[in-house]
């Protein structure tokens, strides 16, 4: 069985008509699905249309939040309860079409554990595809994940990725990321875009800076979540170094002050000294951070495990 997870925010137009797209598209291909709508606090009576769709699809659950807590909170409610595998997830704005949806099954049994759809021509307005491309080029640089779309909404997974990757925040466009990191093989698929028939974007402007802030989060993670002193003690070392040379051509030409009188301005007159001073401190402080994240990783370690068991085998003679 497939398990379809749709998040669902202010979408009551475009719902009946997504969800007969995707029983359509389910009975020419002979696919066993299940469909999950998470309805993210949406005010304009998505929840009573996913109502009475469940009512007429026994194979359709709602899940309702009690007010707006984000698209990642909503796949993660979903990814709680899915019951198949391989599970798949689409925007509730009719831009995903469901018919895309054999050929992620069919990219999916090629061997990738993760197949992100790539929107090569987009309907959107010219800002939010500029902002997008230099978003995606950004997180291509930073974490080494050759995906050209990671916002597009149409991905699909192994149901095993998430008993390893945790959604949380507004992390969801970062789950192939995650997963790379934990040794999931990722690729992308090019998908079909189509223009938005009804509501609004969600999109503003708000969403760049948050957007890289996250960024920021998920290098974190994927490269020292293990082993945060490897960051925070590189760049206090270095702090500090620099801070300590400071210190130590200051104290030299002091020192030459003392002998020849006039030879350098006086040491509360440099700037150099409070920049010296500062670099003492701040490698001081990032080398203490460095510590306690070392202890607080060591403390939660049990909690998860640094590694990533693809398969077993057992001897045909085991007991």
């Amino acid at each position: 069985m497939i398990s379809i997870v749709i998040p669902v925010f202010n979408e009551r137009e475009s719902l009946r008509q997504l969800v007969d797209e995707i029983h359509s598209t389910a009975r020419d291909h002979h696919l066993e699905i299940e469909l999950i709508l998470v309805d993210d606090g949406s005010t304009d009576g998505s929840w009573e249309a996913i109502r009475q769709l469940a009512a007429e699809c026994p194979r359709l659950r709602g899940i309702r939040f009690r007010r707006n807590f984000g698209k990642s909170a909503a796949l993660a409610a979903g990814f709680q309860v899915v019951r198949g595998d391989p599970v798949l997830t689409l925007d509730a704005d009719l831009q995903d079409d469901p018919r895309e949806i054999p050929r992620f099954l069919n990219a999916l049994s090629k061997g990738l554990d993760v197949v992100s759809g790539w929107k090569r021509i987009r309907h959107d307005p010219w800002h939010k595809v500029l902002s997008s491309r230099i978003f995606n080029w950004a997180v291509r640089r930073l974490t080494g994940v050759r995906l050209h779309d990671h916002n597009c909404g149409m991905k699909c997974y192994r149901a095993e990725v998430f008993r390893e990757v945790r959604v949380y925040g507004e992390l969801h466009r970062y789950i192939p990321v995650l997963a790379a990191a934990r040794g999931f093989r990722v690729g992308e698929l090019e998908i079909q875009h189509r223009p938005r028939l009804h509501g609004r974007s969600k999109y503003g402007l708000g969403r760049i800076v948050k957007g890289f802030l996250d960024l920021l989060t998920v290098k974190f993670l994927t490269s020292y979540s293990h082993r945060p002193q490897h960051i925070l003690g590189t760049i206090g070392l270095l702090a500090f170094v620099l801070g300590t040379l400071g210190m130590t051509y200051l104290a030299v030409t002091w020192i030459i002050n003392e002998l020849q009188p006039g030879s350098y301005p006086p040491l509360h007159q440099r700037p150099l000294l409070i920049y010296s001073v500062a670099g003492l401190l701040l490698g001081l402080q990032m080398l203490t951070m460095g510590f306690v994240a070392e202890l607080l990783t060591a403390l939660t370690a049990h909690e998860r495990d640094e590694f990533s068991i693809a398969e077993t085998i057992h001897a045909a003679n085991s007991h």
